[in-house]
This record gives C-alpha cells, sequence and structure tokens, in this order.
C-alpha cells in the first residue's frame, strides 16, 4: 500500500511510519502545558523531525477522557500560528489532529496536508468536504461517545466487529464525499471509549483491521493502560510499557504509530520492521 499526494509518499511495504505528537493544549494527559506557547511548541516540533518523525500531528483540543470542548477560535489561535512556523522549516507532512471542519480548512491553508479526525468523519458533517476539496489524506478514527463522557463504562456487544463496522461506515461516507480509497487511513481508536481490557483485546486481534485494506494508524504511547500494566505509573514512567506495545501493534499489522517519544519509539520501529519482513530497509 501506498499514499501519494502533494510532494508527499507513504509506502507502507518499506517501513512503519512514525508520526510525532505535539499538543499545542494546557491540558492533554501527557504533555498538556509543556508545549502551550507558540516559541516551545515551533522548538518541540523541529526536536520531533530531528528525532526522526515522518508525519507530525498538531492538535489544539485535548481529546483526553473527560475533558471540554475548546472554541473554534481557540484551536485555530493555538494551532495554526504553528502550523505555519513549522511548515516552512520542513519537509515531512503534518496532520492537524481535529473533528472540527473549519480548523481543518485553516490548518490545510496553513501547510498541514493530512487530517487526523478522532471521529471518523462524524461529528462536524462539514468535514468530509473539506477533507475532500483539499484532496488531503484523512485518518478516520472509530470512538464511542465523545472525550467527556466516552469513559462512562463503555460497553460493547462484540469489541472488534462494532469497531470494523464504525470504521465501515466512515469509509463509505468519505466516499461519498468524494475521498478516494486511497487517501484513508484507519484507528482503531485506543482509550476512546475502550475499558482496560478493550485495549488489550484491539492490540491482541489488531490483524483483523487489516482486512479493511487500508493503512492502520493505532496510538498506544504512553495511555493509562500501559500505566496501569506497570503499577499505576504516570504517564513520563511509560515508555517501557509503550515501547512493547508499539511494537506488538506493528508485528500484527499498523504502518503508522503515534508516539510522544519519537527518537526511541523510531528505533522499535525499525527492529520491528526488521524482524517483521526478515531484512532491514535502510531509510
Amino acid at each position: 500500500m501506498k499514499i501519494e499526494w502533494q510532494n508527499f509518499s507513504l509506502d507502507f511495504s518499506k517501513k512503519t511510519y512514525i508520526m510525532g505528537v505535539l499538543n499545542v493544549t494546557p491540558d492533554s494527559f501527557s504533555d498538556g502545558g509543556l508545549y502551550f506557547s507558540e516559541k516551545k511548541a515551533i522548538e518541540h516540533a523541529l526536536r520531533l523531525i530531528e528525532d526522526g518523525a515522518d508525519i507530525l500531528d498538531i492538535g489544539g483540543e485535548s481529546t483526553r477522557p473527560g475533558s471540554d470542548p475548546v472554541s473554534l477560535e481557540e484551536e485555530i489561535r493555538r494551532t495554526i500560528p504553528v502550523i505555519q512556523a513549522v511548515s516552512k522549516e520542513t519537509n515531512i507532512p503534518i496532520s492537524i489532529d481535529t473533528y472540527k471542519s473549519e480548523v481543518a480548512r485553516h490548518a490545510l491553508d496553513a501547510g498541514a496536508s493530512i487530517v487526523n479526525d478522532i471521529s471518523g468523519l462524524r461529528f462536524d458533517p462539514d468535514m468530509p468536504k473539506v477533507v475532500s476539496e483539499y484532496k488531503a489524506p484523512v485518518i478516520i478514527m472509530h470512538i464511542k461517545g465523545r472525550p467527556k463522557d466516552m469513559q462512562d463504562n463503555p460497553q460493547y456487544e462484540a469489541l472488534i466487529p462494532e469497531i470494523m463496522d464504525y470504521l465501515r461506515i466512515s469509509i463509505r461516507l468519505a466516499n461519498k464525499f468524494g475521498i478516494p480509497d486511497d487517501k484513508i487511513i484507519i484507528d482503531p481508536g485506543i482509550g476512546f471509549g475502550k475499558t482496560f481490557e478493550h485495549n488489550l483485546e484491539i492490540i491482541k486481534n489488531f490483524k483483523e483491521f487489516t482486512i479493511l485494506g487500508k493503512p492502520v494508524a493505532v496510538g498506544v504511547s504512553r495511555k493509562a493502560f500501559i500505566g496501569k500494566i506497570l503499577g499505576d505509573v504516570p504517564p513520563s514512567e511509560r515508555l517501557e510499557g509503550t515501547a512493547a506495545a508499539v511494537a506488538i501493534s506493528i508485528f500484527n499489522g499498523a504502518n503508522i504509530i503515534r508516539v510522544h517519544d519519537v527518537k526511541e519509539m523510531s528505533r522499535v520501529a525499525k527492529a520491528s520492521d526488521a524482524i517483521k519482513k526478515g531484512y532491514f530497509f535502510q531509510n
């Protein structure tokens, strides 16, 4: 599989791609407040690229469990200056992490070229139109509920089939608005309306998502289920657990890994790719 657009190309037959996380927020679960100023955000973005990020994912609204939404104007204020500055300094694709179509539009005008929508195009009816208009790749994620309430006792009759059905419907929605299949990436949404056991089941059965014939992204980095496994450690102490989850996800079919610790996880991905493929691909 390969995605080609503008001057970018992601060839998933060659390697797993590393998406570096940049949260320009005061309240994200792992790094909230660390890069809230524009200057610090830009510096961190360039550091992630230097550390080996293949894609940079910039978000201006925390979607941690229990979080409140921010206004359209505030999300634009947080993200757009950073995207404008970073896009002038790098030749890697920038993703805007948003479910608001107007934020996506402003970001794509500012230099972003991918839309990462946690709602799978469901929260804002104008989002698929904007993605289609800009001919941008889109990451369609599964979520149960909204960030504010998604962890309030999420239940499924059949976890994997229900996630698959949600993603299929979102893919059809994307197609309906003219987004082609070769611009769609899927994400099962670790931690977005899932219990501890659900998250483990998703990673264990990750191969199931490759049946949809789309590149698969996953975000396991520093998440609460890892903290629980390691003895309720804080996000800053979840590096080794993240590495294990990343390696297993890659072996089970993940194509894009969304992570905070880019340097370390790019090494994990490189080793995992070599073991899985039986050869080492030199970048």
